[in-house]
């Protein structure tokens, strides 16, 4: 198992609000950026905007899905 960088679409989830009239973005309770004009965002860093989506990159694991659990006379491995 390794771990890469994924790409997120993550535009369902992102919320704008209003504040001392500019307008901040928020994933969940994160703020994430603000709006600089039409279609021009300002994003921390690991978040982006591409083709009216906003994206995020996060770790994700790659690889074999071999999960241990507790087996008998398996060693962990079933």
């Amino acid at each position: 198992m390794s771990f890469e960088k994924q790409r997120l679409d993550i535009t369902d989830r992102v919320v704008g609000k209003f504040t001392d009239g500019q307008l901040n973005l928020y994933l969940e309770k994160e703020k994430i950026g603000q709006m600089v004009s039409e279609n021009n965002y300002e994003l921390k860093s690991g978040y982006e905007f591409n083709n009216s989506r906003f994206y995020q990159f996060a770790d994700g694991l790659t690889g074999s899905d071999q999960k241990y659990v507790d087996c008998d006379d398996e060693n962990g491995w079933c």
